[in-house]
C-alpha cells in the first residue's frame, strides 16, 4: 500500500473513532453518517496532502483559526455559538463536487461560505450538527480587458478584484460593495452595490456567466444549467440553489478622473435640514453622482457626514450641486480627485494606503447587529429628529445609521430581471447599525429593534422590505413547525422577494426538490422529495 494510501486510512480511522465517541452513548445515528461522510471524502480525495489542506477536524491544530479566519461579525465566535463537526476547505472545483456528493449521500448539513460578511452568521453557524464548506482557497482572478470580462473565483473578495482590475487598467471598473473583505460569492448572490449602483445598477446585474456545482455534484455553467437557473443566482442567494465556484463579470468604463467628497455637520438643526432635501435631490440628479447621509456618534457629539462619489471633475461637480443641491454647501476644499480604484480606497476609509491595502484580508473587531429599510416617500423632519435623539442613548456609542440612494439605473432595470425586488419606486435605503464590544450585547440588539420599530411608519409597508445581504432573522425563518416548509419559508420569503418569491420557489423545485441547498431562510421547494 502506498504511503499517502495509508495516511489517509489512518487519518480516516482515528477521526472516525473521535467522531462515534466525541458524546456519550450509544451511538446516534447522526455521528454514524458525520463518519460515513469523512471516509466517504477521503476516499475520495486518496492523496494525504489533499487530505490535510481540505479536511480539518476539531482535533486538527489549525481547527479554531480556520473556522475563525473569515468570521466578520464576533458576536459568531463566542464560546457558546455552535461549532462544525468539520471545516472543508477546497483547493480545486472537484474537491467541492466531492464534499456535495458525500454529503448527499450521507445526509450531512453543509454551510457554504466565502467570505464571512453574513449579518446572521447563516454561513457557518446552526443549530443542528453540520460541516463547513469555505471557499477561501478557490479566488483566482482571470482577467480579459480586450473583451471587458473577468472570471473570479467565488472565494475572493471583492477588494481583491478590484485591486486586479485596477492594476490592468484604470478606467475599467466593477459594480459592487464598498467594504473590500466582502466575499464575491454571497455579495453577487444576493444582488451587491456601492457607490456605482445609480449610474450601473447591481454586480449581479453585470454577471454574465457562472461556474457552479448542482445538488447532484455536476459542475454547470450557464448554457448547462438553462436561464431560469442562472437568474436565480443573481440576487437570489445562490447557496440556496448550488455552490457557486466563479462568475463571468463584465466590466464597466469609468473616466480617467473621478472626484470625492465630504462634508461635516454637527449641527442638529442644520443636518436636519440637509437631509430633508437630499430625499428630494439624491435619487433623481445625474446618474453620475452618488451621495451618501452617514449618521453616527464622534466624541459624544452626532454627526452627519454627506460622502459622495462624481464620475467626472471636479469644476463639474460643484456646478451640478450648487444648481440641484445648493443646501449641501458643497466647496472645493470638500473634494479631491483622483482614479475610479483610488476612490474604493477612499470609500472604505482606508487613508491615504496604496491600492493594494485592498487586497489584504482582515477581520472586523466589533460585533454588531444590523437591520435594512427601503424608503417610498421622503420622510417628514420629525423623523430624522429621532433617528438623532436615539444616537445620543448611551447604547449608541458605535451605532451607525447609512442612507445609500436609488435610482438611476435602479430604476431602469425592471424587478423581474434579477430576483433584486427593490428597484422602482425606492427612493433609498436605510441601514441601522449598532456595533459593541464584549460579551454583553442585549441592549444594543435592542437600540437596533427600538430605532427599527420607530421608522415602521415611514418606510415600505407591505411588506416591510429588507435587502438580502443585510440578512435580518428577525424577518421570519423556517423553524420546522407545524406548517409546510414552504408555507413558514414563505412567511419571510415574500418580504424578500416580493412577487419573485414564486419564481425561485420553481426554480428550486426544479434544481434541487430534495431541499440539500437549505438553511433557515433558504428558498424552500413546494414539496421535499425523497432522495433515493
Amino acid at each position: 500500500m502506498k504511503l499517502q494510501s495509508l495516511f489517509s486510512y489512518v487519518l480516516i480511522f482515528f477521526t472516525t473513532i473521535t467522531l462515534l465517541l466525541s458524546s456519550s452513548h450509544p451511538v446516534s445515528a447522526n455521528q454514524t453518517n458525520q463518519a460515513g461522510f469523512l471516509q466517504c471524502l477521503s476516499l475520495r480525495f486518496n492523496d494525504s496532502n489533499i487530505v490535510s489542506r481540505v479536511i480539518h477536524t476539531p482535533n486538527d491544530t489549525y481547527f479554531s483559526s480556520v473556522l475563525a479566519s473569515s468570521i466578520q461579525n464576533p458576536r459568531f465566535s463566542a464560546p457558546d455559538t455552535p461549532k462544525p463537526v468539520l471545516i472543508i476547505t477546497p483547493v480545486q472545483p472537484s474537491d467541492v463536487q466531492s464534499a456535495v456528493k458525500c454529503a448527499r449521500r450521507f445526509d450531512i448539513h453543509i454551510r457554504t461560505r466565502s467570505g464571512g460578511h453574513d449579518y446572521e452568521g447563516l454561513s457557518y453557524v446552526t443549530h443542528k450538527p453540520f460541516v463547513i464548506l469555505d471557499l477561501s482557497n478557490l479566488r483566482s482572478i482571470t482577467i480579459d480587458v480586450d473583451n471587458r470580462s473577468v472570471w473570479v473565483q467565488t472565494g475572493a473578495t471583492i477588494g481583491e478584484l478590484y485591486y486586479e482590475i485596477g492594476k490592468k487598467n484604470r478606467t475599467l471598473a466593477f459594480p459592487a460593495g464598498v467594504c473590500p473583505t466582502v466575499g464575491v460569492g454571497g455579495h453577487f448572490s444576493g444582488g451587491g452595490y456601492g457607490t456605482l449602483l445609480r449610474k450601473h445598477g447591481l454586480a449581479a446585474d453585470h454577471v454574465i456567466d457562472a461556474r457552479v456545482v448542482d445538488a447532484r455534484g455536476r459542475i454547470l455553467e450557464r448554457r448547462e444549467m438553462g436561464e431560469d437557473f442562472f437568474w436565480a443566482i443573481r440576487g437570489g442567494g445562490g447557496s440556496s440553489f448550488c455552490v457557486v465556484l466563479s462568475w463571468k463579470i463584465g466590466l464597466i468604463n469609468v473616466p480617467s478622473t473621478v472626484t470625492v467628497f465630504n462634508v461635516t455637520k454637527f449641527s442638529e438643526q442644520s443636518s436636519l435640514k440637509i437631509i430633508h432635501r437630499w430625499q428630494f435631490v439624491a435619487d433623481r440628479v445625474s446618474d453620475d453622482l452618488f451621495i451618501r447621509v452617514m449618521l453616527q456618534r464622534y466624541k459624544n457629539m452626532v454627526r452627519a457626514s454627506f460622502p459622495g462619489l462624481y464620475l467626472g471633475s471636479v469644476n463639474n461637480l460643484l456646478g451640478m450641486v450648487n444648481r440641484e443641491f445648493p443646501e449641501l454647501g458643497l466647496v472645493k476644499d470638500d473634494c479631491q480627485e483622483m482614479s475610479w480604484i483610488e476612490s474604493v480606497v477612499w470609500f472604505a476609509e482606508l487613508g491615504e494606503e496604496p491600492i493594494d491595502v485592498l487586497s489584504k484580508r482582515t477581520r472586523a473587531l466589533l460585533a454588531f447587529k444590523a437591520k435594512s429599510d427601503f424608503v417610498q416617500e421622503p420622510m417628514p423632519e420629525t423623523a430624522i429628529s429621532k433617528l438623532w435623539r436615539r444616537l445620543q442613548e448611551p447604547e449608541a456609542e458605535h451605532a451607525q445609521l447609512i442612507f445609500t440612494p436609488f435610482g438611476g439605473k435602479m430604476s431602469e432595470i425592471a424587478d423581474y430581471e434579477t430576483p433584486f425586488p427593490h428597484r422602482k419606486g425606492n427612493m433609498y435605503e436605510i441601514q441601522y447599525l449598532n456595533y459593541w464590544r464584549g460579551d454583553v450585547k442585549e441592549k444594543y440588539m435592542r437600540w437596533v429593534e427600538r430605532v427599527y420599530e420607530d421608522m415602521s411608519e415611514f418606510v415600505a409597508k407591505s411588506p416591510r422590505g429588507a435587502y438580502l445581504n443585510l440578512r435580518d432573522l428577525d424577518l421570519g425563518m423556517y423553524v420546522g413547525g407545524k406548517g409546510s416548509k414552504y408555507e413558514e419559508g414563505k412567511s419571510w420569503g415574500v418580504k424578500y422577494f416580493k412577487n419573485n418569491f414564486e419564481r425561485l420557489v420553481r426554480v428550486k423545485t426544479s434544481v434541487d426538490p430534495f431541499d440539500f441547498f437549505c438553511d433557515e431562510q433558504s428558498i424552500p421547494p413546494f414539496k421535499s422529495v425523497e432522495v433515493i
